[in-house]
């Protein structure tokens, strides 16, 4: 057994009320500036719906992810080392700017500058932001908002194509009439990436200490192969540095012990953030398994309880420090995922073993019981429609188990017995027996649950611990002897300039004489941001550290 430790997100999608709040900051934090303007590390899509780019999750055209060969070994969608040599200056597999969407920009003068006394009201119109010329609005990141112009388009999604066809019929058919949720996406930092086996230069890698995966800038040489590999489409292509770029966890935020950005602004606190350990020797058999419907228990498989003094033991013979086991114990990712089994992990069928996992939301559920003439506060009635309503059951098994209806409806079953349970508790005291012998579960559990859920405060949902002390003395030696790291590069991710440094020295507030003539940034036990002699600054992250 190797042990390892990955920071990990599990997001409650019952409460996600579709503001993009985290969409808005993750931009401004990341990607805004020249050569992002359609990225987007953070979106969030409304389901059903055919998403961000189009139709990202149709394997059978962008051949992403990983698939078993003839004989059962797992072997990457996009073919092996040759074929991706062959297309390695025209790949087919590359979504388009259409996709996508043309970013827009306006040209505000015209409001400005417009002459007192005119007849007509100046209007500014739309230019494309890659060529300037003019152009109509078509798609955007955010088009199928709410289910926006889904009466168009979103039969086309590709977990309608894969349900029953009975199933899809009645969606088709009723949709205004069946559900609606927001589901946010961020890249999945997976166990096992398919990004990072594609990439011809080694760009991509996945950090040994926290399993966050990331592109090395120096190393990127834009062949794009990532893009095509990852079945999410979380990786973007800055067309300004022709680099790949991708969501980074907000590592430095998470190396301080502090949540990622979008966590951290998250309007309806869905967003749960923790340490799991996972046994790296079981990654590639957990991704092998035969059928795609046993992936979810295979992967759950791999991650090691925190509370067996055997794994603590192994955790801090490998290096890991008391912080970091401890954080593992407390961590509610692993409680959501593997205690109360309530937490789906997306598209595990791709078999990249994902990292972000979701906890799937009852609401559509009571509405159709609401719907139905039935008592939406009584478990047996929302049982009864979770068994007879094959839609959204249908629908969330092609998105969380691979199309497992059964173990999406157990999950459905759980929250709903959650809820009945404790609205029994707090009005009249009685205690449902019947209702925890059916989801297996005690009474302690369901009410730590649902505390979890519900009214957990920001020190439950996040978990993190402060980044190793091991690393700072090298960190320290490598930020005065090299130019920084590779992401303190020109149109760098996250960077912006000075201004963009600026920025991120200012939000941790603790600056100190480095000793060198410099400032250092000190946060947590690492040093972040460093001001060289000569008014340069730059993350002092060491892109050579031992990759996994």
């Amino acid at each position: 057994m190797r042990i390892r430790a990955q920071v990990a997100m599990v997001m409650n999608l019952d409460k996600c009320i579709g503001c993009h709040t985290c969409s808005v900051t993750c931009k401004q934090t990341w990607t805004n500036r020249e050569g992002t303007e359609y990225v987007w590390f953070n979106n969030v899509e409304t389901k059903p719906g055919i998403g961000y780019p189009k139709h990202y999750e149709d394997q059978d055209r962008w051949h992403g992810g990983w698939q078993l060969d003839r004989k059962g070994r797992l072997t990457l969608r996009s073919g092996g080392r040759v074929k991706r040599l062959t297309r390695i200056f025209s790949n087919p597999d590359l979504p388009s700017i259409d996709d996508y969407y043309e970013p827009a920009t306006f040209d505000k003068d015209i409001l400005v500058g417009a002459p007192a006394g005119l007849n007509d009201t100046p209007v500014k119109r739309p230019h494309s932001a890659l060529t300037g010329e003019p152009m109509t609005v078509e798609w955007g990141a955010n088009w199928e908002d709410s289910l926006g112009g889904a009466h168009e388009r979103a039969d086309q999604d590709p977990n309608i194509t894969g349900m029953p066809p009975e199933a899809a019929a009645k969606v088709k058919f009723e949709f205004e009439k069946t559900f609606m949720f927001h589901l946010p996406r961020i890249c999945e930092h997976c166990l096992n990436p398919a990004c990072v086996s594609a990439c011809p230069s080694g760009a991509m890698y996945k950090r040994e200490e926290d399993g966050i995966v990331l592109v090395d800038q120096n190393k990127c040489r834009g062949w794009r192969m990532c893009v095509s590999a990852c079945p999410y489409k979380k990786v973007y292509v800055n067309h300004a540095t022709g680099k790949a770029e991708k969501c980074t966890f907000c590592f430095p935020r998470i190396e301080a012990g502090q949540p990622t950005i979008c966590s951290e602004t998250c309007v309806g606190r869905l967003r749960y953030l923790g340490i799991v350990f996972y046994d790296e020797d079981a990654v590639l058999a957990a991704a092998s398994v035969k059928d795609e419907r046993d992936l979810l228990d295979a992967q759950r498989d791999v991650f090691l309880d925190p509370h067996d003094p055997v794994v603590r033991q192994a955790a801090l013979d490998a290096g890991m420090p008391e912080e970091w086991v401890e954080a593992a114990r407390l961590s509610p990712v692993w409680r959501l995922i593997s205690e109360y089994r309530i937490a789906l992990p997306l598209h595990p069928e791709y078999r990249t073993l994902p990292m972000v996992w979701y906890v799937p939301p009852l609401s559509p559920v009571l509405d159709a019981t609401g719907a139905a003439g039935r008592d939406d506060t009584d478990a047996d009635d929302v049982f009864h429609t979770i068994r007879d309503l094959r839609i959204p059951v249908e629908y969330l098994a092609e998105l969380f188990t691979a199309g497992d209806a059964d173990a999406a409806a157990g999950v459905l079953m759980k929250l709903a017995a959650m809820r009945s349970y404790m609205r029994a508790r707090t009005l009249d005291g009685t205690f449902a027996q019947e209702l925890l012998e059916g989801i297996g579960m005690t009474g302690e559990q369901v009410e730590a649950m649902y505390r979890l859920l519900a009214i957990a405060k920001y020190d439950e949902r996040y978990v993190i611990p402060t980044a190793y002390t091991k690393d700072a003395a090298a960190l320290e030696a490598q930020a005065t002897a090299s130019d920084g790291c590779s992401l303190d590069c020109e149109g760098g991710p996250g960077m912006g300039g000075s201004d963009g440094i600026k920025a991120v020295t200012e939000r941790f507030h603790l600056v100190e004489d480095g000793g060198d003539g410099g400032d250092t940034v000190h946060v947590g036990r690492r040093e972040l941001v460093t001001r060289r002699p000569d008014g340069r600054m730059g993350l002092t992250i060491d892109p050579t550290r031992e990759r996994s």
